[in-house]
């Protein structure tokens, strides 16, 4: 068998154990400023029993795409395009003479279906663990009962799943101030806080029964992100989004939430979305990792091709900024300038990192499309070098961006002054 036909039925192969897959999914924020493109054109895949990376700067589109694809994203921010697939046989049954459209196989596009039937799908499906777990938690209710309201949504929901008139959907502010005022109702079962209470021992809290009746503050920080990875997993997820679970943990405790959120997905077969700043992380975790810059995957593979061949010079930049253990002494190589504003007015109609890159080349000056590595599809780079060579005669000079800037603003500068002139005139 030749080297192409073995990737093809390696491919084929990985495709089958896809649980997850996100098709071109855009999503933007209309502010006073304007037009914000958060995420743009985004797509990967997530597969059965596998930690997918998702890594960049801050504001690289990161958080926003995770929020997007389990729709959570609030106003002013809506998605304005994209698919997002899961596969999901009953679901799919049920629409296919529906939505015909909406289904391929045993997929859904989740967006394609009623509202409703996407948010039953958030506990059993999908779950987030958020970025911070002080700011998460409600301050003024104990962890343990926070945890049982997740496992009592789950658990009225599961009597009628995918309803929008099932028990928990229909659970609103009168049926809470009944429950709250009447002496002897209260919203959460005794099995909820039982199993709220067995979360808390599996995350690795000690004294889970005590614990459970403590409020946030009276928690740790580590411990807090272990409670808050219990209520994620209240709903028994096949897919959970980890938004910077390690973030102002120390060294000790970062390890072991990330050891812990191995075990977890091991011993239940769930698929992880990591997102992450560290790369030190997604090395530690990571099966396949995407790289996002500018609201855009700009790179993606095994996480061997990523670390090993790293094609994108924002990847090689990453990768470049990070202390080198067999030797100390070298200088990093940290990637100059910042993230773009994401303000679509402000947004050059060219590779977003043309600008910082020191790659930059006349072909980064149109937009580039997503490449094969050497051609493997499953390697792929959004940048010119991924199937060329770099070209110093084609190289575009020290400043020229700046230049280009103030030639910009420049003429901007004679526009309303002309602009002022005439309506003096007038």
């Amino acid at each position: 068998m030749s080297r192409e036909t073995g990737r093809e039925s390696a491919r084929n192969t990985a495709h089958e154990r896809d649980r997850l897959r996100v098709e071109n999914l855009t999503t933007r924020f209309f502010t006073e400023e304007g037009q914000v493109n958060a995420v743009e054109s985004v797509s990967f895949d997530v597969r059965e029993d596998e930690i997918l990376g998702i890594v960049g700067e801050s504001g690289s589109g990161k958080s926003v795409t995770a929020l997007s694809a389990i729709d959570l994203i609030e106003s002013p921010g809506r998605v304005t395009g994209g698919e997002v697939w899961l596969r999901e046989p009953d679901l799919a049954e049920e629409f296919r003479d529906r939505t015909p459209d909406a289904v391929d196989g045993d997929f859904v596009d989740l967006r394609q279906l009623p509202k409703g039937v996407r948010r039953s799908l958030r506990g059993p499906k999908f779950s987030m663990i958020f970025q911070d777990p002080m700011s998460s938690f409600n301050p003024s209710l104990t962890v343990g009962e926070q945890i049982a309201e997740a496992v009592e949504v789950q658990r009225r929901a599961s009597a009628n799943p995918r309803s929008t008139r099932s028990r928990t959907q229909g659970y609103g502010l009168g049926k809470l101030i009944v429950d709250t005022l009447v002496p002897g109702r209260e919203y959460t079962s005794d099995a909820s806080r039982e199993r709220a209470i067995e979360l808390l021992e599996q995350v690795g809290i000690p004294d889970p029964v005590e614990r459970a009746d403590e409020y946030p503050h009276q928690f740790s920080g580590g411990m807090l992100q272990r409670a808050m990875v219990a209520q994620a997993l209240a709903g028994e997820p096949d897919v959970l989004f980890a938004d910077e679970p390690t973030t102002a943990l120390d060294v000790t405790i970062q390890a072991q939430i990330l050891d812990l959120l191995r075990d977890i997905q091991q011993d239940r077969g769930m698929s992880v979305v990591l997102i992450t700043h560290d790369l030190g992380v997604i090395a530690r975790m990571c099966d396949r990792v995407g790289v996002m810059y500018a609201g855009e995957v700009v790179e993606r593979g095994s996480l061997e091709d990523v670390f090993e061949q790293p094609t994108h010079p924002y990847t090689q930049g990453l990768l470049g900024s990070i202390p080198d253990v067999e030797d100390p002494a070298a200088r990093l190589q940290p990637i100059e300038g910042n993230v773009p504003n994401l303000v679509d007015s402000e947004m050059p109609d060219r590779c977003y990192f043309a600008d910082r890159c020191p790659k930059a080349m006349e072909a980064c000056l149109e937009r580039p499309h997503e490449r094969p590595v050497d051609g493997d599809p499953d390697h792929t780079a959004r940048c010119v070098l991924a199937d060329g060579e770099y070209d110093p005669a084609t190289a575009l000079e020290d400043g020229y961006f700046e230049e280009t800037a103030d030639a910009t603003d420049g003429a901007a500068d004679r526009g309303d002054a002309a602009t002022d002139g005439g309506a003096g005139d007038d």
